[in-house]
């Protein structure tokens, strides 16, 4: 399995799933996130409030333009719309 940057938390119910099952588990987890974590996906996901222009971003592209900024400016903030 290719390793990752990200830590996975599985709870299985069978305590006695093998090494191999497990390993094929998660190299299916990785791929799956790996297809539908994208930037597109994010933006649909959230939203920005901005405090100091009293304004909501939600179209994707101000959403991609305040991300590709180093650092937030204060009381801008990026919500989940979930």
């Amino acid at each position: 399995m290719k390793a990752s940057d990200r830590d996975l938390l599985v709870l299985v119910k069978d305590e006695y799933v093998n090494d191999r099952l497990m390993e094929e588990e998660l190299e299916q987890l990785n791929n799956l996130l790996f297809h539908y974590e994208t930037v597109k996906n994010f933006c649909v996901a959230h939203e920005v409030f901005d405090i100091n222009k009293y304004k909501i971003v939600t179209k994707a592209k101000g959403i991609q333009k305040i991300l590709q900024q180093k650092n937030l400016r204060p009381f801008q903030f990026i919500c989940n719309k979930n």
